[in-house]
């Protein structure tokens, strides 16, 4: 469970979920190998980000997108997931 005020600092920097967006009621992340291709992709396809790239401090590289029906939609790459050791 993602609280409203947490998933609007996480996604746009302030506490409050704006009205100029859906409210989300779901999210979801899709582990990629990179997120930068990833993002470039949807950019072009016409979705607008929430947020750029960026390195979250525990380490997961991910951008964020908001669909049609107001799911945040995640595209990541989670290092500790792929460690080999």
């Amino acid at each position: 469970v993602w609280p409203l005020s947490d998933a609007a600092e996480s996604c746009l920097g302030s506490s409050e979920w704006p009205a100029s967006h859906l409210v989300p009621q779901a999210s979801i992340e899709f582990e990629v190998e990179d997120v930068e291709a990833a993002a470039l992709e949807l950019d072009e396809r016409g979705y607008a980000p929430l947020h750029p790239v960026r390195t979250e401090p525990w380490g997961q590289v991910i951008a964020r997108y908001q669909a049609a029906d107001g799911v945040i939609v995640g595209v990541c790459f989670t290092p500790w997931m792929h460690d080999d050791t």
